[in-house]
């Protein structure tokens, strides 16, 4: 049975959910069970979006299985709440964005990235995620967002950081933006109802917007960095230590469910349909993301410097090189 966790809607809720991880310590369960046939039973912490369909059509196809692993994913609302979950053992590997990820790495949090999730398309105005407003606006470049109410899903975290350095490569000051907690799904009427001047949105309340009549205004993943490692599945420190070879086998058939995604899009597209309420037609016109085996460090020390200089981390400096495989 799924849980799905609620109320993770703000930079002081996620702060104060990996200050709770970090209280924890690694003192949770590790590995899950393993059957009589000497089958680990493994759950995962997911949000059900786009950007984890490898995972999904990974288990359809047998990767897992393959190696010894019966998936059962669990889902979550946000990298903040899952990254408790695996630090206790509730999870035995989860999914977050990457500034989530170093804002707990900033915490002493004990985890590790084990594999990449998600990336971006590295193409302006093709990516899975983008600066939006409505067709009418005056606002004609990321430039103009300055002063303007732009809306992020979370505050203080990979949304606006990326929105600030699309303003900063345009040319305008980003400091001045009013930014908006939002949530993806509500982005679309917020921006259509005139409750905020832009909406940052990815796939499918992209899409949504585009049919709307929105009009792009920046690709802030893309103007972040290039090619822009944008997610990562991570697990504890306790069971990296504890159970290597379950690790082992746990990337080998990420990285397998990766490549094969990434050379099937419509097979992604269908696996969609398994897992989230995206109808068909949206499925068939989402643009989809990149999922490469390699984790793009370069970006993530991108992440890592836009967050340090936006006040993300309180003052501290992540150390990439510890969350990283």
């Amino acid at each position: 049975m799924r849980r799905v966790f609620t109320g993770i809607a703000t930079g002081v809720a996620l702060a104060a959910l990996i200050g709770s991880a970090a209280a924890c310590g690694s003192s949770g369960g590790s590995g899950g069970d393993t059957d009589a046939d000497g089958v680990d039973q493994v759950k995962v912490g997911v949000i059900p979006i786009v950007d984890v369909a490898p995972i999904y059509l990974g288990q359809q196809k047998g990767f897992f299985k393959n190696r010894n692993i019966e998936l059962t994913m669990e889902s979550g609302q946000g990298g903040a709440a899952i990254v408790p979950g695996v630090v206790s053992g509730q999870f035995q590997f989860g999914f977050s964005n990457f500034t989530s990820l170093l804002l707990a790495q900033t915490k002493n949090v004990p985890i590790k990235t084990v594999a990449n999730g998600v990336a971006s398309t590295g193409e302006q105005g093709k990516d899975f995620g983008a600066v939006m407003v409505k067709k009418d606006s005056p606002i004609k470049t990321a430039a103009d967002l300055a002063g303007k109410k732009v809306s992020v899903n979370t505050l203080k975290n990979i949304g606006d950081t990326t929105v600030r350095e699309s303003v900063r490569k345009a040319g305008g000051d980003p400091k001045n933006i009013n930014f908006v907690e939002v949530p993806f799904a509500n982005a679309p009427a917020a921006l259509e109802e005139g409750q905020v001047d832009a909406v940052w949105v990815v796939e499918p309340s992209l899409t949504q917007v585009k049919a709307a009549g929105g009009r792009m205004v920046a690709s802030n993943y893309v103007d972040a960095a290039p090619n822009l490692s944008v997610a990562a599945y991570f697990t504890s420190a306790k069971l990296a230590g504890e159970d290597a070879d379950l690790v082992n086998r746990f990337t080998e058939a990420i990285n397998e469910s990766l490549t094969y995604a990434d050379g099937h899009p419509d097979e992604v597209r269908a696996v969609l349909g398994s897992y989230t309420k995206i109808d068909e037609k949206t499925r068939a016109d989402l643009t989809l993301p990149k999922w490469p085996v390699e984790i793009n460090k370069e970006s993530v020390d991108t992440l890592a410097k836009l967050g340090a200089q936006d006040g993300i981390f309180d003052g501290a400096t992540p150390d990439v090189a510890k969350l990283l495989p």
